[in-house]
């Protein structure tokens, strides 16, 4: 017989057991969810509310705090070929709350052990502060990362930052310039297109060809030790385009650490730099004289005698005593026919010409560094004379080379660049002389290296035509005979123009291979020689045999006829 109480009392209390086992389960699930809800929470306000700018403590969760924002990261910048020059690299940057450090002096030491080179006592200045935010270190490098943060110290973090890197160093430093610690840009490229690069977004793609800037900074460098110079530059452009392909000023500097050297140093010479430019300045001048119709490549001036204007007498370097043609002017570099083809032109016209050149304000380039030309307020007559041949007026070298491109491309002028060009953006330009003007030039500056003061310029393949310069430099009282300013200006290949150079050295010395003499055509002549000579085969310029139809087209005799071709 079965006990019904007893089943009864069995039941209840099974009964009882699942209410309680349901009512327990329900609390638990209900402190999970409460528990996912709150961790779901944290990871929301961690990762998108979060205003720390990726601050992290040593040793501890992620915790607001006051200060600077994230930088955002500058674009990277290109030469033409793609080849990196600049470009931001992710970096910790150790930062402090004041008011979580309990002993500033400790915890500066054990920095300081950490961090070489840190000011111990600043940071301690810093750590015992009431300041809710400092910094300590900027840039940490990955290894001085790991030994602060294994510290564990409370009250130290770590902010996310980017940092500039130029994979070239010095190469470029004067081009490409450089940004501060907070990655603003201060010279060069970075600072011209800071607000593009802050955006962000595609490479900035450069007109530099760094193949063609190694080589011209080679042999620069060189030149400098060679021959003691203090300083130069130099820059090849394209001469239709008016791309530039490669500038250098040395002595250059790091520009990881621009700091660290002297404003002499990062002083570019191409293009802040303005300079009385010689004989170079001779280009133009008869170009002016053919282009207005006062002179031809046949004209004869007197060269018998230094030429006097007011109280100052012209004179020639080496004197041919006799009659010149224009031809024999331009090869013999002579001031006294130059002088006086330019007084034929008249002070309206060569101020005016000067000014369609270019040659009177500062250069239009992408650039940040430009120098304004010195011109004197009133033009004379002495003026005009001196300028003909490259004194009283000071230009930079980039004026020089973009002058020197319109005149031999043809006769336009485009205004130079820093920035890749594709192809039919160089634009219409301006016509600043005739076809026929341009074409007797390239003869001229080709007979220059033939027959004239830029002989050590040629060379057996690429048909080199230039013309030297050499002044000397300006100070109180006059003008140092012992301190030149040395150049030459050339185009390759002559016959169908496509590049220019143009090579400067500060105050070189002679030395026993050039019988003492620094003048540009013992030193800047033959320096462009070496880099043409290496570049050439780079930018696809191929030799010309000795008898080709290119080299006999150019041919032209001293008195201003066409040789014949068996000559």
């Amino acid at each position: 017989m079965i006990d019904l109480s007893r089943k009864t009392r069995l039941d209840g209390y099974w009964k009882a057991a699942l209410d309680t086992s349901r009512n327990r389960i329900l609390l638990v699930g209900t402190l999970f969810l409460a528990a996912f809800l709150v961790t779901a929470v944290r990871l929301v306000d961690v990762s998108l509310l979060s205003r720390d700018g990726g601050q992290r403590h040593a040793g501890e969760p992620a915790r607001p705090v006051s200060g600077p924002g994230p930088t955002t990261t500058r674009a990277a910048i290109v030469d033409r070929n793609g080849t990196l020059l600049a470009s931001s690299l992710g970096s910790a940057s150790l930062t402090a709350d004041p008011r979580r450090i309990r002993n500033p002096a400790k915890v500066a030491e054990q920095l300081a052990d950490a961090l070489p080179g840190l000011d111990r006592g600043a940071v301690e200045r810093k750590l015992a502060s009431d300041r809710g935010f400092v910094w300590l270190r900027r840039h940490l490098t990955p290894n001085q990362h790991y030994n602060v943060n294994r510290m564990g110290i409370p009250g130290l973090a770590f902010r996310k930052e980017s940092r500039r890197i130029y994979p070239l160093g010095a190469l470029t430093s004067h081009v490409v310039g450089f940004t501060d610690i907070d990655g603003r840009g201060l010279a060069g490229i970075e600072s011209h297109f800071d607000e593009t690069l802050r955006a962000g977004g595609d490479s900035l793609a450069l007109s530099i060809d760094v193949r063609v800037q190694h080589a011209l900074a080679t042999e620069l460098g060189r030149a400098l030790e060679k021959f003691r110079a203090i300083g130069g530059s130099g820059l090849v452009m394209d001469v239709d385009t008016a791309e530039i392909l490669a500038m250098v000023s040395l002595p250059a500097f790091s520009p990881h650490a621009p700091d660290a050297a002297d404003e002499e140093l990062r002083f570019n010479r191409t293009t802040l730099g303005v300079y009385e430019m010689g004989s170079t300045f001779k280009i133009f001048t008869t170009a002016m004289a053919l282009d207005t119709g006062t002179a031809d490549l046949q004209d004869r001036y007197d060269a018998t005698k230094p030429l006097r204007v007011a109280r100052f007498l012209v004179r020639d370097y080496r004197p041919r005593n006799r009659w010149l043609t224009v031809t024999e002017i331009f090869a013999y570099s002579s001031n006294i026919g130059t002088a006086r083809m330019a007084r034929a032109v008249g002070l309206d016209r060569h101020l005016e010409f000067m000014s369609r050149l270019g040659m009177l304000k500062p250069i239009q380039l992408e650039f940040s560094e430009l120098g304004t030309p010195m011109s004197p307020p009133r033009w004379r007559a002495i003026n005009s004379i001196t300028i003909s041949y490259g004194y009283g007026l000071a230009v930079s070298p980039v004026h020089v080379v973009a002058g020197v491109s319109a005149v031999v491309n043809g006769g336009i002028y485009r205004d130079p660049t820093l920035l890749r060009r594709e192809e039919g953006q160089a634009g219409a330009g301006r016509r600043v002389v005739s076809a026929t003007t341009s074409d007797h030039m390239r003869r001229l500056l080709r007979l220059v290296v033939e027959k004239g003061t830029a002989s050590k310029a040629g060379n057996s393949g690429y048909l080199v035509g230039g013309k030297t310069g050499t002044t000397e430099k300006a100070s109180e009282g006059g003008y140092r005979k012992s301190s030149l300013l040395s150049s030459f200006v050339g185009v390759f290949p002559m016959h169908d123009p496509r590049y220019v150079i143009h090579i400067m050295l500060d105050e070189p010395k002679g030395n026993a291979a050039t019988y003492g003499r620094a003048t540009g055509g013992w030193v800047a002549a033959p320096t462009a020689r070496s880099v043409i000579e290496r570049i050439a085969p780079i930018l696809g310029v191929l030799p010309v045999d000795g008898n080709d139809s290119a080299r006999t087209a150019l041919a032209l005799d001293l008195d201003g006829g066409r040789q014949v071709a068996s000559r």
